[in-house]
Formats: structure tokens, C-alpha cells, sequence
């Protein structure tokens, strides 16, 4: 297994990503090789700071890269040079089996639409995040930025390739599906949750469990929490700031820690032909370390390949 990686993505690379290759490295020895993908001279003085052995990584060298301001297609279109573009090339050639990147999102997303292309029959494929669990553990939320605008349809497959996660990644047998509403009736909601609810129901190939409510989110009533990327963003973004207020103040909780983006390290892009993840632009070698873990994990598992066979 290869793992492709963006070192010159985020805003503390490519030093918190040299750093975080070298933990993951070190937890994941024997089981994969690691591809950094970036400015090679700069990641080898990183490496002889560490006192760290290179030859532990494989290395391709890019002479660009896309920004976290640039606009992401005309970005990638431009750049061909540049580590997320090469990242993806390779990806697409097979010559890594995952790419992970905490850059520029919007340029992951369109490598992942334009390059490695969505999976047949995936109408849009997700990003997804976890929701840390009142009694413990994880469920995650579909979609959580990509598609701001959906069609019933589109959130049917959400669901289920939010299932197919937990099921494969986190070992969570018949995952407890629900719809994000204002409400839990089966009216409730705006057109689109009211068009969704029944496609949701009759479905076989998930185990709806109705709607839930804002909440609703941390608790046991549902594994895989659907919604549109407008609506899951605003939840994200509103989550992550739950852990900022109380370590800022001071204030230590064993739930309100796993908040703490660290700790997931990325979001999987969900029903692409290849493993994605992207990571936080803040990530620190903590975070970049896990989402190299959960890029190895989906490759693994065998995630990609049976979401295909799934959408045949």
C-alpha cells in the first residue's frame, strides 16, 4: 500500500506535515510506504533536523503549490506542477493508493470531481465528519461542505454511503440512518426533507430511522446524520467552536475534547474512485498523522471498491 501526501498543504507545512509523516511512519510501519508529495530539499532538511532517516519515504518533488486563497479550479487548471495536482495525477495512475492533503479544499475537491472522477452512478459525491457521541464513540455526518444544493435523490445516496462507512471503517454493524430536520414527523421540514423522507424509508439498502433534530447530533438515535452540504457546514464549523470556546476558558471535558479536530485528523470524500482525504488547514502533525491513518484505513478496508460494487 502507498499513501500519497501533501506536504506542502496547510498553513504550517510543510514542517507540521514532514513532522506528521514521521509519526505515522512510526505507527504504521510494515503496513504501508509513504509518498510525500512537495518541495523534496525542504522535507529533507526537516527529516536531518529529526535526525529522522529519509529512506523511510519515498519522494516526488513539485515546484508549485495552490494556496489557501487561490480559486480552486483555475488553481488546478494552472498549476499542473503543483503537489495537489501531481498528488492527483498519481492517484489517478494508481501509482499511490490514497491521497491525503490538508491545502486547499476547494482545489482537493475539484482533483477529486475533474481527476480521479466521481464513482457511476454517484450523482455527487460527500465530505464527511465525524460526531463525537455522548456515551462514547462516533457517528458521522453526510455531506459536510461539498454540495450546498441537493436533490432528494442525491441525499438517498448520502445515506448511504455515510452506512457503508461506519460499517466498514468504524465496525458499526447495520448503522442507525436518520434525516437532519426541524422536526422528527415525517412532514416536517422544507421540500427537500419532506421529497426525501419517503425515498429514505422504502429504501433497502439503508436502515432509516426517520428524522432527527439539531439535538439530536451527539446522541444514540442515529449512527449516519444526513443532510445538505449547506446545512452540514454551518453544523461543523458551530461543533468545532464548542471545543475553541472551552479550552479557551479554561474549561476541561472529557466529551468536549473529542471535538478537537486533531484527533480525526481529515474528511474522506466519499464516492470517488479513489481514497481522498482532506485535512484542516491548521493541521499540526498530530492531525496530519491521523489522516494518514484514516487514508490507510480506507484503503484497508476496501471502502472504495465496494461502494462500487454497491452502485453498479
Amino acid at each position: 500500500m502507498r499513501i500519497g501526501i501533501d506536504i506542502m498543504g496547510g498553513d504550517f507545512a510543510p514542517r507540521a506535515t514532514t513532522l506528521g509523516a514521521i509519526l505515522a511512519y512510526k505507527e504504521l510501519q510494515g503496513d504501508c510506504r509513504l509518498v510525500l508529495i512537495g518541495d523534496e530539499q525542504q522535507a529533507r532538511a526537516i527529516l536531518e533536523e529529526e535526525s529522522f532517516d529519509a529512506s523511510a519515504f519515498e519522494f516526488v518533488h513539485t515546484t508549485e503549490v495552490i494556496e489557501m486563497g487561490e480559486h480552486p479550479t483555475e488553481a488546478f487548471r494552472k498549476k499542473p506542477a503543483s503537489s495537489i495536482s501531481v498528488g492527483f495525477h498519481l492517484l489517478k495512475e494508481g501509482k499511490i493508493d490514497a491521497f491525503a492533503g490538508a491545502g486547499n479544499t476547494g482545489a482537493m475537491l475539484v482533483g477529486s470531481m475533474f481527476s480521479v472522477k466521481p464513482i457511476p452512478g454517484i450523482l455527487r459525491p460527500a465530505i464527511t465528519s465525524y460526531l463525537p457521541k455522548e456515551t462514547g464513540g462516533f457517528g458521522v455526518m453526510v455531506d459536510v461542505g461539498a454540495n450546498a444544493d441537493c436533490k432528494p435523490d442525491i441525499l438517498l445516496q448520502f445515506g448511504i454511503l455515510g452506512s457503508m462507512f461506519m460499517e466498514l471503517i468504524f465496525g458499526t454493524p447495520q448503522p442507525k440512518v436518520a434525516l437532519l430536520n426541524i422536526g422528527e414527523e415525517a412532514e416536517k421540514g422544507n421540500l427537500l426533507t419532506q421529497a426525501t423522507y419517503p425515498l429514505m424509508k422504502e429504501s433497502t439498502q439503508l436502515n432509516f430511522v426517520g428524522n432527527v433534530e439539531g439535538r439530536d447530533l451527539f446522541n444514540d438515535k442515529a449512527d449516519v446524520i444526513v443532510c445538505d452540504g449547506f446545512t452540514g457546514n454551518i453544523v461543523l464549523k458551530l461543533a468545532e467552536t464548542f471545543h475553541d470556546l472551552t479550552v479557551g476558558r479554561g474549561f476541561r471535558d472529557e466529551f468536549f475534547d473529542r471535538f478537537d479536530y486533531e484527533n480525526y485528523g481529515g474528511s474522506p470524500i466519499l464516492g470517488v474512485n479513489a481514497p481522498v482525504v482532506v485535512g484542516h488547514g491548521i493541521s499540526n502533525e498530530k492531525a496530519i498523522k491521523n489522516m494518514i491513518r484514516l487514508a490507510k484505513d480506507m484503503v484497508s478496508s476496501g471502502l472504495t471498491e465496494k461502494i462500487k460494487a454497491t452502485f453498479s
